[in-house]
C-alpha cells in the first residue's frame, strides 16, 4: 500500500494556535548534562531561541507553536542569549536550538551572526541546529568567527524509508542530507543527526527497524550523535492521522530497544565518537505503569550518559498485564 502523501495546505490547514512568545527572550532555556564526543559529562547551556518559523513545514512538526510569524529585529539573537546566559549557571557547552535553522536569515539574520559568535566564542563547543538544504558557506564563516570553540550542526535526517522520508514534506532527499553531512565533515565540524522513532504510516515493529537502519546510515556518513525523537501527537496533522490509523507513537519496549540496540551498533561503527541519545522529554505518555515508569526513566537517561546497555527494569505490574 502506498504511503499517501499531505501538502502544505493540508499541514497548515490542520494546525492549532501558536503560543504567546517574547522576541526579547528564548522560549525556554536551562541547563543538561550530556555526554561529549571526548566521553566526558558535560554542562550544556541550551537555548530555545524564538524566531520566524521555519520555512519547511514538516508533517510531523509541532516546534511552530513557540515561532513569530515575521522575522525578529536584528539585534533579538543577541539580546535572547544575552537573557539567557545571564540566568543560567556556568556551562561548558552550548545549544542554539532555534525550532528551526540557524542559517535561515528570516529567523536569524546574517548581521547577528557576529554578535552571536562573540557570546559564544568562550564555551569550549558550539552546537546549532540546520536544514540540510542550508549548509553553505555561511556555516563556514560562523565556524570561523567562533574558533577556538569546536562547531557541530544539527541536523533532521528523520528517517531513511523511502517511502515516509518524501511524505514528511521536510523539503530534502536522502542524498541532500549524505552532502550536508559530508560538506561539514570535510572541513571539521561536527554532525548530529535527529532521528524519529516511529514517523507516521509505520507500525511499532517498522518504525523499530527503521530507526536502527537510519542510525547505520548516520554513522556511515560521518555522524557522531544521534538523537532519537519518539514520534508525538500535538501538530494537529498527526492527531488527524492518528483518527485515520495512519499514525500510532512508539511504545516504551521500542524507545528501550532502539536506545540499547543503537548505542551497541554505534560502538562498533564509530567506536571514538559514537553517541546514540534517546529524547526523555514527556516520557510519561509512553510510560503508562505508574509502578515502573521512574524506575525506566532513571535507565534511559543513565544510558544516554554512560553510553552502555543496562540491564532491563523487571516490573511485576507490567509482567502480569502482559
Amino acid at each position: 500500500m502506498p504511503v499517501p502523501r499531505y501538502t502544505t495546505e493540508q499541514i497548515l490547514a490542520a494546525r492549532g494556535e501558536r503560543n504567546d512568545v517574547a522576541t526579547d527572550r528564548p522560549y525556554a532555556f536551562l541547563v543538561e548534562r550530556e555526554r561529549a564526543a571526548s566521553g566526558d559529562i558535560v554542562d550544556v547551556a541550551t537555548l530555545f531561541l524564538t524566531n520566524r518559523e521555519c520555512p519547511f513545514h514538516c508533517l510531523m512538526c509541532d516546534l511552530w507553536k513557540n515561532t513569530t510569524r515575521e522575522s525578529v529585529p536584528p539585534g533579538a539573537i543577541p539580546g535572547q542569549i544575552d537573557h539567557a546566559l545571564s540566568r543560567l549557571p556556568p556551562a561548558s557547552h552550548i545549544k542554539l536550538y532555534n525550532s528551526g535553522n540557524f542559517f535561515d536569515p528570516k529567523a536569524i539574520p546574517r548581521e547577528d551572526h557576529g554578535p552571536i559568535a562573540d557570546r559564544v566564542r568562550p564555551f569550549a563547543h558550539v552546537i546549532v541546529e540546520n536544514h540540510p538544504r542550508l549548509v553553505g558557506d555561511d556555516v563556514l564563516r560562523f565556524r570561523d568567527r567562533i574558533a577556538p570553540a569546536t562547531f557541530e550542526v544539527a541536523m533532521g535526517l528523520e528517517t531513511i524509508h523511502h517511502e515516509v522520508l518524501p511524505a514528511l514534506n521536510k523539503g530534502m532527499t536522502l542524498d541532500d542530507f549524505d552532502r550536508a553531512a559530508a560538506f561539514l565533515r570535510s572541513n571539521g565540524i561536527a554532525v548530529r543527526a535527529f532521528i524519529l522513532l516511529r514517523p507516521p504510516f509505520l507500525s511499532d515493529a517498522e518504525g523499530l527497524e527503521w530507526a536502527l537502519r537510519s542510525i547505520d546510515h548516520a554513522f556511515a556518513v560521518g555522524v557522531g550523535c544521534c538523537s532519537v525523537v519518539p514520534t508525538r501527537a500535538g501538530n494537529g496533522l498527526l492527531e488527524e492521522l492518528e483518527r485515520r490509523s495512519e499514525f500510532a507513537p512508539p511504545s516504551l519496549d521500542s524507545m528501550e530497544r532502539v536506545q540499547a540496540e543503537g548505542i551497541a551498533r554505534g560502538l562498533r561503527l564509530r567506536p571514538r565518537d559514537a553517541r546514540v541519545f534517546l529524547d526523555t522529554w514527556d516520557l510519561e505518555r509512553f510510560a503508562p505503569c505508574p509502578q515502573c515508569r521512574g524506575a525506566r526513566r532513571i535507565r534511559l537517561e543513565r544510558m544516554n550518559l554512560e553510553q552502555v546497555v543496562l540491564p532491563p527494569v523487571s516490573c511485576p505490574v507490567c509482567l502480569l498485564n502482559s
